[in-house]
């Protein structure tokens, strides 16, 4: 596993904002989803606002069921508020089945409901939309990003996302100690960091 240096954690995260000034997109969603809080309807709007953009390579092909994705928030909502008040420190191995529940579950809501690729499910989708919900204890990941953490989900996606959440802790707790910002979490900061060098390899 690669644990970054502080030197090389920061500087993923300064490409990050050079390439992506204004981030507007997770920040208008994040707001969202906070000020709508406790009213699945409008949290699966502000889930979809970000998805439907974010993720715009994969439902170009046809969007998913608002209404089921809705009913994921509402069946979950106490699972979802228990993450959402944690961080990523606090994760235990008594949680790997509430989240490869939840994984699974958004899996199935957020497939695409119509046209010729009906059915097709996207585990970057269902990562984005968990990190939303808890966006300081479920991290995000992308196809480069978990290949390049042995986590790659053509098969038993949500075991490889607990796989995932467990490496994730483990670089957190390396580089909390590089950052003192706070205008964004821990995790949201590791992604960028992955991103910059794995999807992008801007360093």
């Amino acid at each position: 596993m690669n644990i970054p240096n502080r030197e090389e954690f920061l500087k993923g995260c300064e490409e990050f904002e050079k390439h992506e000034k204004r981030d507007a997109m997770y920040k208008v969603a994040t707001f969202f989803i906070s000020h709508f809080w406790g009213k699945p309807s409008d949290v699966a709007d502000g889930l979809g606002v970000l998805l439907l953009t974010w993720n715009q390579a994969f439902y170009r092909y046809g969007i998913f069921d608002f209404d089921k994705l809705e009913k994921s928030i509402t069946n979950n909502l106490q699972k979802i508020e228990n993450f959402r008040n944690r961080d990523i420190f606090s994760l235990s191995s008594s949680d790997e089945d509430d989240i490869e529940q939840l994984f699974n579950d958004f899996l199935e809501s957020l497939q695409i409901a119509s046209g010729k690729k009906q059915g097709t499910k996207s585990p970057v989708a269902v990562a984005k939309a968990l990190h939303l919900l808890a966006p300081r204890f479920f991290p995000l990941w992308d196809d480069k990003i978990a290949r390049a953490y042995g986590c790659y989900y053509n098969e038993q996606p949500a075991e490889k996302y607990v796989s995932f959440c467990k490496i994730t802790k483990t670089i957190a707790d390396k580089v909390k100690n590089y950052i003192s910002r706070r205008d964004k979490t821990l995790i949201k900061l590791i992604d960028e960091y992955n991103y910059s060098k794995y999807t992008q390899r801007w360093i």
